[in-house]
């Protein structure tokens, strides 16, 4: 930290000076030139400062930030409070305000110098080349022989109130070295911006953007300069103008140079190109239409009006995409055939030619990386999933760049690519119209794994119904059929008993017979516990209310009684006894609430315990089987059950009003 606040230091204190000679120089000549011509070129000064300050912060090595920081301070000084002083000594009487006038008539040299250099060193703050220094030291010549040609000239005098150059040298070939010295210059100047040209052919990635950005504005201020230089001396707007057509030069520097949102500037250039060229056609459109309606239909009418605006409408869409096909084909191919490929896809996928799972490999073939992976979020279960449905985690790592697919605000899925890439912005276009691909994608997985959660849910399903078969029939044969066949062996001993042994043997023979009896009809009860009970016959509400008398712990019923459905009584009735059951042996539970009731076309069933809570679905248990129970209805099963809070199994299922 310390030493970034000894970095910015020295910036900071040129910037502040900046500011403080400023705000001097308009105190200097205020009230005693235009407002514009007072305010505008102060502003210029600081922002071309409070550019090449933030640069040389962070970048203290590009000597880009320094040149700005340096130049602009010039600026201040050289042009605003000398100038300012000039004028303000003109009036009160003050000295040396030929001299301010004077410096400021000459200062314009050295900011151009300035700019020779910036273009030079463009961005990264070194000459393109070794070849360039002759660009350089052409500028250095020039501006050595140039600066002395202007300064000393005679016809410095209209720029001075007295009308007379106060340091003209008599017999200076004046005029020959301004037009060696501007020669040379202008070289310079144009050379400097051939090294542009030339750092753009060869640049790739960032370098270009940056380039892109610079380039952008370079152009429109190469085409306003000349026309307020022209006007320099005719229009007051050139004053005006120059200073605000300069001032986007170091911002667009600084903002290329700090890479702050540098990837939508090919964006900006693309819609810009392609809504003049829109406006100007239509535009066209809409006069050429106006007029042939005019003419048939008479000047003036509302029917050429609404005719010609009609045409408008009708064609700006097609135009448009018409336009921006153009654009693409001719400036960014890259991006043009990687739209086009991603488009013929996507009406291979309309027409059922193709997969939509296969979009991965399409991204991986326009992108050219084949460890690029796509990932679909499904919403229920809120997990990403790969186009194969296994599930899949994104990872934290600088070396991957993930761009975030969504649908309306809600998220669709993923695309995970190597960062580092010199186009990212084709990345992003090439997703986006793939994103209808990626979204059908999304829903065919998520089915995919539905289906096989309700065949591994059947499968369960059959699999407890076979084994509850085997178990009622292990149970009978081991159990009450062998008590029923001892109760037959008993009874036919006992009526050998009746015509030999005494009474008392009989009886003794008898009462073991019917405490047999007792025996297989208890063991008949356990079997029959796990079906339902005859008291469905009469409604859900008495078999709860039955199983809540049979229960060891107190169970509160509140079922209505109204009929549903057997099949939908049937699931009910076990869903509450399982839930009792488990509230009983499992969660120690004092005291059960058993609840139903018809909600939106759906019976709620509710069971609600006090026990230590902590329950969950997993394999082979009773809640994984209650899930698979209620899934193939048609219904959902939630359990709510934190440790120490009690376990609450709410079971909707749908049923016909």
């Amino acid at each position: 930290m310390r030493s970034l606040r000894r970095a910015g230091l020295l910036p900071g204190s040129l910037f502040g000076l900046t500011v403080l000679v400023e705000a001097a120089a308009v105190a200097l000549s205020w009230g005693l030139e235009p407002v514009y011509d007072t305010l505008m070129y102060a502003v210029f000064s600081v922002v071309s400062v409070g550019a090449g300050a933030l640069v040389a912060w962070r970048h203290p090595k590009n000597a880009i930030g320094w040149v700005l920081c340096g130049f602009g301070l010039f600026n201040a000084l050289a042009a605003d409070a000398a100038q300012g002083w000039g004028l303000r000594a003109g009036v009160e009487g003050w000295p040396g305000g030929v001299a301010g006038e004077w410096v400021t008539a000459s200062s314009w040299l050295p900011s151009g110098f300035g700019w020779i250099l910036t273009f030079l060193l463009f961005p990264d703050g070194r000459l393109p080349g070794l070849r360039w220094r002759w660009v350089l030291w052409a500028g250095v010549v020039g501006f050595c022989l140039a600066l002395p040609g202007w300064a000393l000239s005679p016809e410095r005098g209209r720029d001075i109130s007295t009308g007379r150059n106060p340091v003209t040298v008599e017999g200076l070939p004046v005029d020959a070295l301004l037009t060696v010295g501007m020669s040379l210059f202008l070289a310079a100047l144009a050379g400097a911006v051939l090294s542009l040209v030339q750092r753009f052919r060869r640049s790739r990635g960032v370098e270009r953007q940056q380039l892109t950005l610079f380039a952008l504005v370079a152009a429109v201020a190469g085409a306003l300069l000349p026309v307020v230089f022209a006007l320099w001396y005719v229009s007051p707007l050139a004053l005006v103008l120059a200073p605000v057509v300069l001032m986007a030069l170091p911002v667009a520097m600084c903002v290329a140079i700090l890479r702050y949102r540098l990837y939508d500037i090919d964006v900006l250039i693309d819609r810009t190109v392609v809504y003049v060229t829109v406006t100007a056609l239509l535009a066209a459109a809409y006069g050429a239409t106006a007029l042939v309606l005019g003419t048939t239909l008479g000047r003036g009418s509302a029917w050429a009006t609404a005719g010609a605006t009609l045409v408008v409408a009708v064609a700006f869409r097609p135009l448009r995409d018409r336009v921006q096909d153009v654009v693409d084909r001719q400036f960014h191919r890259a991006r043009y055939r990687a739209v086009r490929r991603m488009t013929e896809f996507l009406d291979a996928l309309r027409a059922g030619r193709t997969a939509p799972e296969q979009v991965e490999g399409v991204l991986r073939e326009l992108l050219d990386d084949p460890g690029l992976r796509l990932l679909v979020f499904l919403p229920e279960s809120e997990i990403y999933v790969g186009v194969d449905g296994v599930p899949a985690a994104i990872p934290d790592d600088d070396g991957v760049e993930r761009i975030a697919i969504d649908r309306g605000g809600a998220p669709v899925g993923v695309v995970l690519h190597r960062a580092g890439r010199d186009d990212p912005a084709l990345v992003r276009d090439v997703v986006e119209v793939g994103g209808l691909a990626v979204e059908i994608t999304r829903l065919r997985v998520e089915l995919r794994r539905q289906l096989v959660e309700v065949g591994a849910s059947r499968a369960r399903i059959a699999a407890a119904a076979d084994e509850e078969r085997r178990r009622i029939e292990r149970d009978l044969h081991d159990g009450a059929q062998q008590r029923l066949v001892s109760i037959g062996l008993a009874l036919r001993h006992a009526q050998h008993e009746l015509g030999t042994a005494t009474p008392q043997d009989a009886g003794r023979t008898l009462d073991d017979a019917v405490a047999e009896v007792t025996v297989a009809i208890q063991e008949l009860r356990e079997l029959a516990r796990g079906l339902p009970p005859g008291q469905l016959d009469a409604g859900l509400a008495p078999a709860f209310e039955d199983l809540a008398r049979r229960a060891p712990v107190p169970v509160q019923v509140r079922v209505p009684a109204e009929r549903f459905d057997r099949e939908l009584e049937g699931a009910a009735w076990f869903i509450g006894c399982e839930g009792v059951t488990n509230a009983v042996k499992h969660a120690q539970a004092t005291h059960i609430a058993v609840r139903a009731g018809r909600a939106g076309g759906k019976m709620v069933l509710t069971v609600a315990d006090d026990g230590i809570g902590g329950a969950a679905p997993i394999e082979g248990s009773g809640l994984s089987g209650l899930a698979d129970r209620v899934a193939a209805l048609g219904g959902v099963l939630h359990i709510d059950s934190r440790p120490g809070a009690g376990t609450t199994l709410t079971a909707e299922l749908p049923c016909e009003s």
